[in-house]
């Protein structure tokens, strides 16, 4: 098979969306005699498919999310395998990984909160432990805590799963049964992820700021009510934050879980859980980071 060609076996490339092929083919423009046009034209070639080899996972990213958004308001969508995928999903993201949120957060509120509290007072400045924790807790730590606690618990079993069946050859036995991957199985999940990270990002603030002011209180670095502290928080928000910190968590819910989906269904048949994971996972995070800084930038 010559090299730049897209292989005869249907099942070398999962799903159709492997590692892009090379499409351009060196020795046709490697002639001695050669015109410059026909050099320039390969210099671009060889440009375009160097571009295209390195960000061929963000441009199915891209495609992938647009499908997501589209499919998601179509009601011929919503059949009962997706509704169940969906809820089984959910229960999975947001019911069992509630626990863990909740410990971390706590976690967070006995050694971040109560920290700047505790600080914030001994250095005069009682009066801005509203906005310290609205801007460091609520606004940045929690939206990259959430999304690595759902990457690291749900995100990598769904990209297992569903790795396996591109790599085992289920995906396109649905496909040739009728069935759409798609909107099968990435999305339900994306979409079930979705959901998860605004509930976690939610009860991941509201666990950390109660164990904040618990340990405060109970220090005695705090003396008024747990109201008065809230709306102390509240207060500290500004317009704008009413509207990106619930974004923030929506966006990060949403990229993991399409992530994870995208890295499951771009595996090939020479990836294993060993080459899947670890990608996944890399990729992951650079996701959640990825957003946190651009949300950051933006308020």
């Amino acid at each position: 098979m010559p090299e730049g060609t897209l292989p005869d076996d249907p099942g070398s490339i999962a799903h159709g969306l492997g590692v892009p092929p090379e499409t351009f083919h060196p020795d046709d423009t490697q002639r001695e005699d050669a015109t410059l046009g026909e050099r320039f034209v390969y210099f671009l070639g060889w440009l375009g498919a160097l571009v295209r080899k390195q960000v061929w996972f963000l441009l199915i990213m891209l495609g992938t999310m647009w499908g997501v958004l589209r499919e998601s308001v179509r009601g011929n969508s919503w059949r009962r395998t997706v509704r169940y995928e969906f809820q089984l999903t959910l229960s999975d993201v947001a019911g069992k990984g509630l626990i863990s949120t909740l410990v971390m957060g706590s976690l967070t509120g006995v050694g971040v909160v109560s920290q700047a509290i505790y600080w914030l007072g001994f250095a005069g400045m009682a009066k801005m432990t509203g906005s310290v924790l609205v801007s460091v807790i609520v606004r940045e730590l929690a939206p990259i805590l959430v999304g690595i606690l759902m990457l690291g618990r749900s995100g990598m079993l769904s990209l297992a799963e569903v790795g396996m069946l591109a790599t085992g050859g289920q995906i396109r036995s649905m496909q040739a049964e009728g069935l759409d991957p798609f909107l099968l199985l990435v999305l339900p999940r994306t979409l079930a992820f979705t959901v998860a990270g605004f509930t976690l990002g939610i009860m991941f603030s509201l666990a950390s700021l109660t164990t904040g002011y618990i340990i405060s209180r109970a220090s005695g670095a705090l003396s008024n009510s747990l109201f008065s502290f809230y709306y102390d928080v509240v207060t500290a928000m500004t317009p704008a934050d009413y509207l990106l910190i619930p974004l923030k968590f929506v966006v990060v819910g949403f990229l993991v879980g399409l992530g994870c989906c995208v890295s499951g269904l771009t595996a090939s048949n020479e990836d294993s859980l060993r080459t899947m994971l670890p990608r996944g996972f890399s990729r992951g995070i650079l996701i959640v980071m990825t957003v946190s800084v651009l949300f950051s930038l933006k308020v």
